[in-house]
């Protein structure tokens, strides 16, 4: 896959960018950036020299079904799970990197078909969150998406999904949005943007029901 391109860092009153090096270029890039930063009490720091892996941005979603009141979430091996010392296959929302020019709602589009095999019948956002600010750009748009789940098999299996070009290997899975939230609650879930979901979910669940389940 060719490298993907990115912006110079954006100016900022409270920032001094002293230099700005592209010392990796892979998929992604690694920057290595010297700079300055305003401090609390208005004076700037001394130079600092911080690397930023560039990744971009990014959008996902919580697939909610108004009217078996479940959620749908997908599980796959994840390898810096594996290199963090957990569990590498993860139970996670689907998301995706926005293409180059393409907004996060059209990103969810294509994510839930690939990774579920489903299509959102209407999006709402939830919030934009930054995944590592300690070392990435990657900001992520998170929705809820409704649904409609079709019968699921043994232990809420909806099938495998995933691109066979990129080898990905994804299972589908249908969770009662009551047992889903619970397990968010407990910290059974590793990936954040799935936690924060639920969460959301766990606070906004009657309200949402309510309008998703009435004749749109």
């Amino acid at each position: 896959m060719p490298s993907k391109q990115f912006p110079p860092l954006p100016s900022h009153p409270d920032a001094d960018i002293l230099s700005d090096e592209t010392v990796w270029r892979g998929r992604f890039q690694l920057q290595v950036v010297r700079f300055r930063n305003r401090r609390f009490d208005g004076t700037m720091s001394g130079p600092r020299t911080w690397e930023v892996w560039r990744r971009g941005r990014g959008a996902a979603l919580l697939p909610y079904d108004p009217h078996a009141d479940a959620v749908v979430l997908i599980e796959q091996f994840r390898l810096p799970a594996l290199a963090a010392g957990i569990d590498p296959v993860l139970v996670e929302i689907p998301a995706g990197l926005c293409d180059p020019g393409e907004d996060a709602r059209t990103t969810l589009m294509r994510e839930a078909q690939e990774e579920m095999r489903l299509t959102p019948q209407r999006l709402e956002p939830i919030g934009d969150f930054v995944l590592s600010p300690g070392s990435s750009d990657e900001l992520v748009s998170v929705f809820v998406g409704q649904v409609a789940i079709p019968p699921a098999g043994a232990d809420g299996l909806l099938g495998s999904a995933g691109l066979a070009e990129e080898e990905e290997d994804i299972q589908v899975r249908v969770w009662p949005a009551e047992r889903a939230i619970e397990a968010a609650l407990a910290g059974r879930f590793a990936n954040s943007v799935t936690t924060i979901a639920l969460l959301w979910l766990a606070v906004r669940r009657d309200g949402l029901r309510q309008r998703w389940s009435a004749t749109p």
